[in-house]
């Protein structure tokens, strides 16, 4: 995995590098918040090995603007040599961190957190994945939504995206449907107008 580790201490931060690489991850490295969230601006970096306490923005800002921005989650591990107290735990957790690692950090605990990381990166992948997929009723063409609700494929679209629809009928409907219905209605067929096709002007 691309991993992000942000210490600003020179000593700490060639360790953590040196675990890392160890465990067999690409290192992209910030000596502080923010400079870590500009590299987060502009790469694909989907975990976060931070220090708590730095200068300019430190791990809990940081983290806060990570899951304050749209896109694919980010598992950040806020590593920290203040005493694991409940409540330091609950304003860790209330940022947005998903995991703890103690100063001096070890090498066995950094590879057990890292491996936690990568499952539930891959489970939220799959679900991603899973929802650009938009169950459609082979028949009528209705839409499931997330509450197991069918529903017309336009009023589905419109909620997502406010977009409106105007109804027309294709050529191929056009001759399969309403053709039959005009000559059983005794009526003169209409010539069905002139479309361009792709790549035309």
């Amino acid at each position: 995995m691309k991993i992000l580790a942000v210490e600003d201490d020179p000593i700490a931060s060639a360790v953590l590098a040196a675990s890392l690489a160890a465990l067999g991850h690409d290192v992209v490295q910030a000596t502080d918040g923010l400079a870590a969230w500009d590299l987060l601006q502009r790469e694909p970096i989907r975990v976060v090995v931070c220090d708590w306490l730095m200068p300019k923005v430190d791990g809990l800002e940081l983290c806060g603007r990570v899951r304050g921005r749209p896109g694919d989650y980010v598992y950040f591990i806020l590593v920290t040599n203040r005493t694991p107290t409940v409540e330091n735990q609950d304003v860790a957790f209330a940022a947005g961190v998903d995991d703890f690692l103690s100063k001096p950090v070890d090498h066995q605990d950094l590879k057990t957190r890292l491996h936690v990381a990568e499952r539930i990166l891959g489970f939220t992948s799959q679900i991603q994945t899973l929802e650009t997929f938009i169950p459609i009723c082979s028949y009528c063409k209705k839409v499931r939504d997330d509450r197991s609700y069918w529903q017309q494929i336009e009023s589905y679209i419109n909620q997502r995206t406010g977009s409106e629809f105007s109804h027309s009928i294709c050529p191929d409907c056009y001759e399969k449907h309403v053709t039959p219905e005009l000559k059983a209605l005794g009526l003169k067929q209409i010539k069905y107008p002139e479309c361009k096709k792709e790549g035309q002007p």
